[in-house]
């Protein structure tokens, strides 16, 4: 069970503008001073910083001046989608007339650009490939179009491995040798970049003399949304780059198809925080690539008609539908697995679960639920059509899920056929037979990597509210001071109550009336998904929660209260 624990919160003078509650908060994230909560567009690092990107330039611009055909192979999540679509929207805004996109589809092709796919690109002629998202381990990939005459340009933001392809322009903040400042940056951001140098450079040639310069700023929505959904870390840049797309859709500015996604989701786009990203339509969007083909996806960032895009939506609405009920089916098999691990005394520390019909465009939320669920490192396998194992992979803090896997590629060669991902998720293949022999590898490298301290799950608190804090006015101050997300999380805090009342409502979330000790104030509480387990006992009428301030609006009426994340 989590633990909660009080963070350490060092003193930070330059906050001290700030009320208390919000002084601790940005201390607790690294925040030392008002200034770095600044969020707008000049505090942007500079794109100069980005190895390769001159190179990457130089082979674009011909795509506009000079009519030169360039295809851009993409990825199958939110972040490989949107970095296709800010791509191509970019150029077309710059004047490419001839830029087209080819994305894998999971089950034919898989991940990146491989020789399978290069063959696909050829039929279609370009003069040049861009990868977005993807590109950096695609050795193979990348010698195939060498091979059949075309330049390959690489933009992508995942790990490097001890060989990079022979392409043309690399741009990548983890290559070796990158002084870009953010590693954080997601794949969206690693093109959004590329776009603001090429735009620059036609400028400075004089390409915009007889047409009009575009607005780079309103592809922001696109690179928050890649952001947030790829769970990137929000570093200050990141922060920026969330915060000035956020702003878009909130003054109607934002693109149709996120728009769309929004209303098939219930949200209402003026309200819109980082999170709705995440949980409204980031698993809409990769709802298509999940289950089908991520090309309607990008369709649906990619058009300006809004009645084609809500189509669009009510499509993915209906994919994510099936894929939430095929998770949960799968997420029964798993508990059962787990459950003879248990009966036979085998309790992993890295754990390896796969079915033969598991479906692999869900096997990595599946493997981020169990995650949750056993606070342990989780691989999911699924086999494709030709039996080949296929798994995707998440982490806890503290272990870094590819190098854990590079390490076992080390010591047991011959194992894994291919991986590649960051330090909290990965995506492999395993070569034919291996499943049983990689999976006792997995554990045997993440028990070596894991103390049993790190395999117990806290949640880190923000402290204790005085009464006069149990405010919607810091519900409204704490909603707006983000974007919160990746080790930059939303604020929680702590207390002890008074439980008051609880019902089940919506067959899993317990609703509660709580009063702090001491207090006679009656607080609005609910928990969302909870496990029957976890319910309270009727008896008790005292809970330690760590739980969020939070703000109900029910029939135009705000009201505070407090999101419960754990009760003890």
């Amino acid at each position: 069970m989590p633990r909660i624990q009080s963070r350490e919160i060092p003193i930070a003078p330059g906050l001290q503008s700030l009320p208390p509650v919000l002084q601790r908060v940005y201390a607790a994230r690294g925040v030392l001073a008002v200034d770095e909560l600044a969020l707008q567009l000049k505090g942007l690092l500079p794109y100069r910083e980005m190895k390769g990107i001159d190179q990457a330039v130089m082979a674009l611009i011909p795509v506009v001046t000079q009519g030169k055909r360039l295809l851009v192979v993409g990825d199958f999540d939110v972040d490989g989608a949107t970095s296709t679509a800010v791509a191509l929207r970019a150029l077309r805004l710059m004047g490419a007339q001839n830029v087209d996109y080819l994305v894998p589809n999971r089950f034919d092709f898989g991940y990146g650009l491989s020789p399978e796919l290069v063959a696909v690109a050829v039929t279609m002629k370009p003069d040049l490939i861009m990868t977005v998202d993807n590109g950096i381990a695609s050795i193979d990939g990348v010698a195939a179009a060498n091979a059949a005459g075309i330049a390959v340009v690489v933009t992508d933001h995942h790990l490097a491995a001890d060989q990079l392809p022979d392409a043309l322009a690399i741009v990548n903040p983890n290559q070796p040798g990158c002084e870009f400042a953010s590693k954080a940056a997601c794949g969206c951001t690693v093109v959004f970049y590329v776009m603001l140098a090429l735009r620059a450079a036609l400028d400075k040639s004089g390409w915009f003399s007889q047409r009009e310069a575009p607005n780079m700023a309103q592809l922001l929505d696109l690179v928050a949304l890649a952001s947030v959904a790829d769970v990137v870390p929000l570093d200050r840049n990141n922060r920026i780059l969330v915060e000035q797309g956020l702003r878009r859709i909130r003054a109607g500015q934002g693109h149709v198809g996120i728009q769309a996604l929004l209303t098939v989701a219930g949200r209402e786009p003026a309200r819109i925080v980082a999170s709705d990203f995440g949980f409204a339509i980031g698993p809409r969007l990769n709802a298509a690539g999940r289950l089908d083909d991520m090309s309607l996806g990008i369709e649906c960032l990619l058009t300006d008609d809004m009645n084609r895009a809500l189509d669009i939506a009510t499509q993915l609405d209906a994919f994510n539908r099936d894929r939430r009920s095929i998770e949960q089916g799968m997420q029964q098999e798993a508990l059962a697995l787990l459950a003879k691990f248990e009966a036979d005394d085998h309790n992993p520390v890295g754990v390896c679960l796969f079915q033969p019909d598991w479906h692999q465009g869900v096997i990595g939320i599946l493997a981020s639920r169990i995650k949750d669920k056993l606070f342990r490192p989780v691989i999911a396998f699924a086999a494709d059509d030709n039996g080949v194992l296929k798994g995707s992979a998440r982490s806890i803090p503290g272990l870094h899920i590819r190098d854990v896997i590079d390490e076992v590629d080390k010591r047991r060669p011959g194992l894994i056929k291919k991986f590649g991902g960051h330090a909290m998720a990965a995506g492999m293949t395993l070569n034919d037979g291996a499943f049983d022999a990689f999976s006792r590898a997995f554990d045997w490298v993440c028990q070596a990597h894991l103390s049993s301290e790190q395999l117990h799950q806290t949640i880190d608190s923000d402290g204790n509210l005085s009464i006069a804090e149990f405010s919607l006015e810091l519900a409204e101050q704490l909603r707006w001071g983000g974007p919160w997300g990746q080790n930059f999380p939303e604020p929680v805090f702590d207390g002890h109550f008074r439980l008051v009342q609880q019902r089940i409502v919506g067959e899993r979330h317990l609703k509660m009336v709580l009063q702090p000790e001491g207090s006679d104030l009656a607080l609005d509480a609910i928990w969302f998904n909870i496990d029957p387990q976890q319910w309270p006992d009727q008896q008790r009428d005292r809970v330690h929660c760590a739980f969020q301030l939070d703000v109900n609006e029910f029939r135009g009426r705000q009201s505070l209260q407090l999101l419960i994340r754990h009760l003890e």
